[in-house]
């Protein structure tokens, strides 16, 4: 690790804003962090938090919270939560596989997961971040009417996304296009662009979007 990533990791670990064990303010994220009652919406896999950031500079009136098992990645977008003094972004360090360890039952208003690893191998498919096996958590923190967002570059991950949605009687995709470049109406939605998107688009990929609630 070289000195200022090593300085990152330092800085990251005592900033406000980032949680390594949030067990204790799991159901008491309103009151006790973000001291509002403002819609909380979490984004799993965040990376660098370039899109938590964004949506936290779009939205002042909600919540963000940011998950990633890489510490390192989150410096970048704590620092500019504090940097900007926006006080509605947190980020947690920790697997989104205990995301019930981290929020109560229906403290979440939505979820995003942008541009996840697609796990191409078949024997990894419990492993995407979409899989049967990550919405059964994710319902158990989802208000009754919560919403997942899924942007991807990958056109088999998203060919198997919506296949798998539509085959799970427990969900309802409302709505999905494998290009939103072409759709009008998720023009503001999708204005926010990361630098993996900017270099996915330079490739020539087209950028996919579905949005499913559970029923």
């Amino acid at each position: 690790m070289g000195r200022k990533k090593r300085e990152h990791v330092l800085e990251l670990y005592s900033m406000p804003n980032v949680f390594l064990s949030p067990e204790g303010i799991k159901g008491n994220w309103h009151e006790r962090y973000f001291k509002n009652n403002n819609p909380i919406i979490v984004e799993v896999g965040c990376g660098r938090g370039e899109y938590t950031v964004n949506l936290g500079r779009r939205h002042p009136d909600q919540n963000f919270v940011g998950i990633d098992a890489k510490g390192p990645r989150l410096w970048r977008g704590a620092k500019t939560f504090m940097d900007e003094e926006m006080g509605n972004g947190a980020f947690i360090c920790g697997l989104v596989e205990i995301i019930t360890d981290y929020f109560a039952p229906g403290e979440v208003d939505e979820i995003w997961v942008t541009f996840p690893d697609p796990q191409h191998k078949p024997s990894r498919e419990q492993q995407r971040l979409v899989s049967e096996r990550f919405l059964k958590l994710y319902r158990q923190v989802l208000k009754p009417d919560g919403l997942i967002h899924l942007k991807t570059d990958n056109t088999v991950f998203y060919e198997w996304a919506i296949q798998s949605f539509e085959q799970n009687q427990g969900v309802s995709v409302l709505r999905h296009t494998d290009d939103v470049d072409k759709a009008e109406d998720l023009k503001d939605i999708m204005s926010i662009r990361t630098k993996y998107e900017m270099l996915f688009r330079e490739k020539g990929e087209t950028i996919k979007y579905a949005r499913i609630a559970l029923v």
